[in-house]
């Protein structure tokens, strides 16, 4: 939900609890939301008197210790990852011992007490077996495993690699994280074939959107609802800088939400712009689990989605805040099994695959998350233990010892994984699974999708915590269709691009320069977005050259004009434009203006909707009106010129250039951590709009700055004709001394760095020549 501070969560009742039951939640907490029960106050009595008893009983009190919250301790509670499943995992996966394995799973299945909701269930074999040489090949079953989302800059280099190496051998999937990828590494066997956007859009450019065979959105991380991501500073060198549009040494912070979603219909139009860029491509929606997500997971579904990730509290990295790791977001079983109910009850679950993770490990697991109706199933944390992970919960210190999670060099060099060991343990899970569907008497996994009705309960003790537990809601077994039905997934159609791609051929493949004309209407959405991708799937990220394809539209340009717009295609609207114009601009320009039979005063209108720019890598900007809230908000290197803004203006900016020729509304500059803007304050007031926590606020008074300024305006009146522009530009000499300019405390720390740097490097030139 994006609440981020304790006392926003007091009182509100927004929490969901595991094991209490809804009596006790009624009568106390002011809610009820209890998938499965649990236990009452006949519990909490006893718990509070035992505990009374350790201290100011009889015997003498003993200090409790370290119990292990976190990391792993000896006399600790319970971890699933503990040095035994860790160390007998490594080995296994190593030698390519599948007998190894199987200790694994040992260990894995047969815990001295539950952890997951699914260590409370179990299923029949044995009934009617057939031969595991009649169940599909493991060459079919390891299709149904991809890696989890961990991003570039979060795990080293070669971990990254050596993952997507990994899956790519085995025919399937890895996704690329929020921190985008290396362009070097398309076309290769190292590139991630589920390139996943997320709230900060880092690395997000059309180029890498149209070489994904899925593109991943990320609602939510399971480990982290309602959080967004940060990158340490020490963290981003400059291969992580190039990859993500950023500076190396600057922070990089994710907002908690999509900025371009506050609304079902707003993810749709999300979709459809994805869609758009990748006419080829899958699109999967990635929320967390939580009761109520079947709801979600319907409209997902009807947004024209291809694919419904249903992430679970269990995973995460060490990366994640200590609280949220054990206190935010719930099991994957109870957010699976509502997502299963509902879309089939709606009949939806044909058309999209259902995917989920949450510390899956063995073919009892994935068999269990089957049944309870996944088709596929993501794998995070255990790729990286096989690669070589101890669980020292560093990956945040960028002191990870064994090269997994930093980009210290040195500390890389340690890194001893190799994608093989991935490749023997995904084969080895696969053949496990076989050998459960032939106990079972299946041919295929896709047989036990949603059959509920094959899973039973382990007896529990009586009158323990655990019997009070109730898993019916969790076990209804679906009405109607269970699983995917293999249909091809859906593609957009009846675009306007497709005109605009025909027309722009000879231009596209000849480089010769073209001028088009057409008349827009609010309904003609992603305008340009096709056109993009195709441009960039045959030029990749230079697109075409300056000014190649110029078009003019003149109406009212429907949401997402301009969509990921590439270098070398110009767009000039004289009209108004809705939500998302210029969204992840990728090296195109654009420039919106009113008609020019219009009377009114351009600068004191808005012509142009909310959360323009957002995302954008790169190209040009500029506006001849006011636009709405949230602009340029995440823009890591695009040039923006408009003449007033609403609440939240470059939020979360790490790059670039953004001039407001007018008023600004509050929240200005939140999150900023790189690039300049300049804001035109006649009335002084500014400091009062603008956040303070992480900006500076001076006059432009450098040189270079005034001069950087003052080019800016001066294209801003020669593409749009803006009056305001050139009244200013005609009087500068008095004007500059109204504009502020706002520069990120660590930004500015970087850039004087580099000039001392700067200047060391020459002083040393002349004391060797010297």
């Amino acid at each position: 939900m994006g609440i981020l501070t304790i006392r926003s969560y007091r009182g509100a009742k927004i929490f969901e609890s595991i094991g209490l039951s809804e009596e006790l939640l009624r009568t106390y907490f002011g809610t009820e939301v209890s998938t499965i029960g649990g236990i009452g106050l006949k519990h909490i009595a006893l718990d509070a008197k035992k505990l009374h008893e350790q201290a100011y009983g009889t015997k003498k009190p003993e200090f409790p210790g370290n119990q292990g919250l976190f990391s792993f301790r000896k006399d600790g509670i319970l971890h699933a990852w503990n040095p035994e499943t860790i160390a007998t995992l490594q080995i296994a996966t190593r030698t390519g011992n599948y007998q190894k394995f199987k200790d694994f799973t040992r260990l894995v299945d047969n815990k001295e007490k539950p952890i997951f909701i699914r260590d409370f269930f179990d299923f029949d074999v044995n009934k009617t077996p057939i031969s595991v040489d009649e169940v599909e090949p493991v060459e079919e079953i390891v299709k149904h495993f991809v890696s989890g989302a961990m991003s570039f800059g979060a795990i080293s280099i070669e971990a990254h690699e050596a993952i997507a190496l990994a899956m790519n051998k085995l025919g399937t999937r890895s996704n690329t994280g929020e921190g985008g990828e290396d362009n070097a590494r398309y076309h290769t066997e190292l590139a991630s074939k589920t390139k996943q956007i997320a709230s900060g859009r880092f690395g997000v450019t059309a180029e890498y959107l149209v070489n994904g065979e899925e593109i991943q959105i990320k609602v939510a991380q399971g480990a982290k609802p309602g959080e967004g991501g940060q990158l340490p500073g020490f963290k981003v060198n400059e291969i992580i800088a190039k990859t993500r549009n950023s500076i190396p040494g600057i922070s990089l912070i994710s907002p908690p939400p999509h900025h371009d979603i506050y609304s079902i219909e707003d993810l749709a139009q999300l979709i459809f712009d994805l869609k758009n860029i990748n006419p080829t491509a899958a699109v999967s929606v990635k929320l967390v689990a939580e009761s109520g997500v079947g709801t979600i997971a319907a409209g997902v579904a009807k947004a024209k989605a291809d694919l419904i990730v249903i992430s679970g509290a269990e995973g995460g990295t060490g990366a994640s805040p200590a609280s949220s790791m054990r206190f935010a977001g719930i099991s994957p079983e109870i957010g699976l099994a509502e997502t299963q109910q509902t879309l089939s009850l709606n009949g939806l679950r044909a058309q999209v695959r259902l995917q989920t993770d949450g510390q899956l490990k063995t073919g009892r697991d994935v068999v269990l998350m089957a049944m309870l109706g996944a088709d596929e199933f993501a794998f995070g944390t255990l790729p990286l233990i096989v690669l070589g992970c101890v669980m020292m919960r560093k990956c945040n210190t960028n002191t990870c010892p064994v090269g997994v999670a930093t980009q210290d060099p040195v500390l890389r060099e340690r890194f001893r994984g190799r994608a093989d060991y991935i490749v023997n343990y995904f084969t080895f899970l696969a053949q496990e699974v076989r050998e459960y569907l032939a106990q079972m008497g299946f041919k295929k996994l896709s047989d036990i999708i949603g059959r509920t009705d094959l899973i039973k309960l382990k007896p529990q003790e009586t009158g323990s915590k655990s019997e009070t537990l109730d898993f019916s809601r969790l076990l209804t077994k679906s009405e109607g269709q269970l699983h995917y039905d293999g249909r091809e997934f859906t593609k957009v159609s009846d675009v306007k691009d497709f005109a605009i791609i025909e027309q722009a051929k000879p231009a596209i493949e000849n480089g010769r320069e073209l001028f088009l004309d057409y008349a827009i209407k609010n309904t003609d959405r992603a305008c340009g977005t096709m056109l993009s991708g195709y441009i960039a799937k045959k030029y990749g990220e230079k697109g075409l050259p300056t000014d190649t394809i110029n078009i003019k539209f003149k109406g009212s340009a429907g949401q997402s004009f301009g969509a990921f717009l590439v270098h070398g295609v110009s767009f000039k609207l004289e009209g108004e434009a809705n939500d998302y114009f210029g969204k992840g601009l990728s090296g195109g320009h654009i420039s919106i203006m009113p008609p020019s039979s219009s009377s009114f005063a351009a600068e004191k209108n808005i012509i142009a909707g909310n959360t323009g720019l957002y995302g954008a890598t790169s190209g040009e900007i500029y506006i001849n009106g006011r636009v709405g809230e949230r602009f340029a908000v995440r823009n890591s290197g695009a040039i923006a010129v408009i003449e007033g803004t609403g609440d939240h203006c470059c939020e979360y900016m790490t790059g670039g250039r953004v001039v407001v020729l007018g008023p600004t509304g509050r929240n200005f500059g939140a999150g900023m951590s790189g690039g300049v803007a300049y804001v035109y304050d006649p009335q002084h007031t500014f400091d009062y709009f603008c956040n303070p926590d992480m900006v500076e606020l001076s006059l432009v008074e450098e040189n270079t700055y005034r001069k950087e300024l003052h080019e800016l305006i001066l294209r801003h009146w020669r593409y749009t004709g803006s009056k305001l522009a050139r009244t200013i530009l005609d009087d500068w000499s008095r004007y500059i001394d109204d504009f502020i300019q706002v520069v990120p405390i660590e930004y500015k720390k970087v850039l004087q760095e580099e000039q001392l740097k700067k200047l060391q490097d020459k002083i040393a030139d002349i004391q060797r020549d010297y």
